[in-house]
This record gives structure tokens, sequence and C-alpha cells, in this order.
């Protein structure tokens, strides 16, 4: 597999990859899209069915996304979970500057103690609600909070000048992780900031979908830039996943999600994300203009989802085998962590499980790159000597 990657990956020597669920906590689940049912709410009792099912079906990882839509907060979801939950990881959203970050490096270091070292962080750097900030800001904000974070992970004392954030001589006991080095860091973003943001500091660069020689170009962008920093990356993809025994099944399916779907009502729901504005979503929208008449862009790749949703706008259509060829080439690429999602998502997240999932070789990418120790580490919130 090794031979065919577009560019070097991390976790080359790793015939698997990392399979995640997504937990729907930002009012984004539908029967049919732009039609909202009661039962489908993001309420505590329906997003936590989702995250204890795919925890129980083998899902090795569950994105818990943030926005101000209505729905949960994001960390107290996680805390909610991490009891309820044993082998699953939790990629955690964080929007970075909605917490001072020294209080954030706590929040983050009980929450990996809580979870065993199940925490990986998925980092943000859209405007607040209310806030409209220069890409310029707002990445310096994102690039001080992750290099703030990572002292709190590696070193004995906290000490950064930077241009918005300035801590002198501050203990980092009480923000100590429970994975050795910290959590690992999934960055997503297409503007130059950001790629260089990703380059420097994350772990996995998380890409939408789009066809596969445009997601080549972005792996080689992304690594191009890595390469100037001297490191090498793992590749994700976020996507959506209509599987069933029948491409013409799962075709059907998709034109029965969007058949009761207002394209004003779509419009005003892509527009309330705190993302609607930014250049991924922007690339999601040329997507859709580009598909044939049916919405696909390439075989097996729909981009229907992007009519009623402002960020991943597109589903993997088709039969299991299907599904598992398109997945399959993705591995080839060098695509190592993969987050899914379906409408309604707890019935989506059985199907891929029972039908998709056991076919393929899952990982925990903390796992891979030894973030996790094998006992209870020598931190002040485990083993550490008490002071």
């Amino acid at each position: 597999m090794q031979a065919t990657h577009v560019v070097p990956v991390k976790s080359a020597d790793h015939a698997a990859a990392e399979v995640a669920w997504f937990a729907p906590l930002c009012s984004d689940d539908y029967r049919h899209l732009g039609v909202p049912e009661g039962d489908l709410r993001s309420s505590w009792e329906h997003t936590r069915a989702i995250a204890t099912r795919a925890d129980q079906l083998g899902y090795r990882n569950i994105l818990c996304p943030s926005s101000f839509q209505v729905g949960q907060d994001t960390l107290s979801f996680v805390a909610a979970m991490a009891p309820l939950t044993t082998r699953m990881n939790f990629l955690a959203a964080i929007r970075c500057g909605e917490t001072q970050p020294i209080m954030l490096a706590r929040t983050v270091a009980t929450l990996d103690h809580m979870l065993q070292g199940r925490l990986i962080l998925n980092v943000i750097s859209s405007d607040f609600p209310g806030e409209t900030a220069s890409n310029e800001y707002r990445y310096r904000r994102s690039l001080e909070v992750v290099e703030i974070l990572k002292q709190a992970w590696t070193q004995d004392e906290i000490n950064y000048q930077g241009q918005i954030y300035q801590f002198k001589g501050l203990t980092t006991d009480p923000v100590r992780p429970y994975q050795t080095g910290g959590p690992l860091l999934y960055f997503g973003g297409y503007s130059p900031q950001a790629v260089d943001l990703c380059a420097a500091h994350c772990d996995v660069y998380l890409m939408w979908p789009e066809a596969q020689d445009q997601l080549a170009e972005r792996m080689r962008t992304v690594h191009a830039r890595a390469q100037h920093y001297g490191r090498v990356l793992d590749y994700g993809l976020r996507v959506h996943m209509i599987v069933r025994d029948t491409e013409a099944e799962a075709r059907e399916y998709a034109q029965e999600l969007v058949s009761q779907l207002d394209d004003e009502e779509g419009r005003k729901i892509r527009e309330r994300a705190q993302d609607a504005k930014n250049f991924g979503v922007a690339i999601q929208a040329q997507n859709r203009e580009r598909s044939d008449a049916e919405g696909f862009i390439e075989p097996h790749l729909w981009t229907g989802v992007g009519r009623a949703r402002s960020g991943c706008g597109a589903a993997l259509v088709g039969s299991v085998d299907q599904v598992l060829s398109k997945i399959e080439s993705y591995m080839a690429m060098g695509i190592r962590a993969f987050i899914f999602s379906g409408y309604p998502h707890l019935d989506e997240c059985e199907m891929f499980g029972n039908k998709v999932l056991p076919h393929l070789n899952t990982c925990s990418l903390p796992q891979v790159y030894g973030r996790v120790p094998t006992h209870t580490p020598a931190t002040p919130l485990g083993q550490g000597v008490r002071r």
C-alpha cells in the first residue's frame, strides 16, 4: 500500500485506518434533510445513544463538533460520555480562544484523565458568535493557543510571549494530561494560514470530500508545507455515508433523503453555521455546481447533502462492496483517519457498523503514535507525587 501513497504519511507502516462516527451535537440529524423532527433533536439522550452504540459497534473514534447552534457544549458532552464508553476515542472540537488557554489546558488534562488517554483535539479557528475577525487574527490566535498547550504538555513551566497571550512562570502541574506529550491534534482548513498552522503543529490534516485528484493535490500542498518544518503528517477524510446491499437501494435512499428539502430552507441551514463563509465551504459549493444531474461529482460521491449543510457536503453512496472499494482507494492514497456520518445518524451508524466496519482493519491513532501509557502516568491527576 505504501508504494501508492500520494505523499509520505507518518503511519505508513500501519495498514489500518482510524474509523470514526459523528455525534450530531449541533442540530444536525434528519430523516429528510431540512425537515426537523423532535425525536432527532440534539438532546443528551439522543446523542448519548449514538455515541454509546458507536462504541459498542467498534468504531475507534467519534467527532464531537462545536458550533453556536441549538445543541450541546462539546466538552461537557465528552466529559459525560467518558464513563459510558470503554474503547472509542473522542475527537473534541476546541474553538481556539473561546476559553483562556491555561484554563483550556486544565480542561483538556481533566478530560484526558477521565478518558484514560482516549481524547483527541480538533483545532477550530472559526469566528466566535458575534465576532468577525480577520483570517490573520484568527489563525494567530489559534497558533498561540496550540503553542501554549504544547508547552503545558511537555514542559515544567509555561513561559509564553505572544502577540495575544503572555504568561510567565506558570507551573504545568494542573495541566498535565494522561497521554505522553498530550492528545493528538487534528486540523482542517484550506487557507494558507490554516495549512501553515497544521503543517507546523498538528498531527492529522482533515479534508472534506472532493474528487480524488483534488484530494491528492490538497495532500501534496500540505506535505510540502510540512516539509518546510521538517515534519510528516497523517491525513483524514470527513464524509457522509449511505451504504446499502445494492447500489440501487443506496441511490434510492439518497434521493429520498432530499425529497422534502426546500432549497430556501437548505440555504438558511447552511448560513447559520459559524463556518458558513469560509473557503472550505465554498469548495463544497463548487462540488455541487460541478456535479451531474443526480448530484454525483465522481462515481459513488454524491453532493446532495451539501444542499442543507454548511461543512462536509458529500456522501459515499453505494453497495457494501462499492463503499469498501472507495475507502480502500482512499487508504491507498495515504488517508489514515475517516470520520463518517449519515442520516439519521443512529440508523446509518448501525448500517455501516454492521455491513462495512467488520471488513476494515481499524486502529486508534493515539495508540499507533505511542501516546497512551500502559499504566496510569505519574502526573498530579494520576500517580504522581502530590505536592
